[in-house]
């Protein structure tokens, strides 16, 4: 007998939602202390998940959500670089 496999669930540090790891984007801070996107998922480093859309990367920004989640100040061109790099995942 099959058992159901577990579906790995985390929550956007902008809008607070439950949703499922696939849905959403991984932010990376590396060893280096560099803050990237990781499409794969599978880099390593500290990191906190973004659902796909500007307005959770904004409310993030706001309520300072990923130095939060990532233990670290964050400068205002890395959330610029995010924002590029997020819109072009958008498209």
């Amino acid at each position: 007998m099959k058992t159901k496999s577990k579906i790995p669930m985390r929550q956007c540090i902008g809008c607070r939602e439950m949703k499922s790891k696939k849905e959403m984007i991984r932010v990376l801070r590396t060893a280096d202390e560099e803050i990237v996107l990781d499409e794969t998922g599978k880099k390593n480093g500290r990191g906190a998940y973004l659902c796909f859309s500007r307005e959770c990367l904004d409310k993030a920004i706001k309520n300072h959500g990923l130095e939060r989640s990532l233990k670290v100040a964050i400068p205002k061109e890395v959330y610029e670089n995010l924002k590029k790099e997020l819109e072009v995942i958008e498209k």
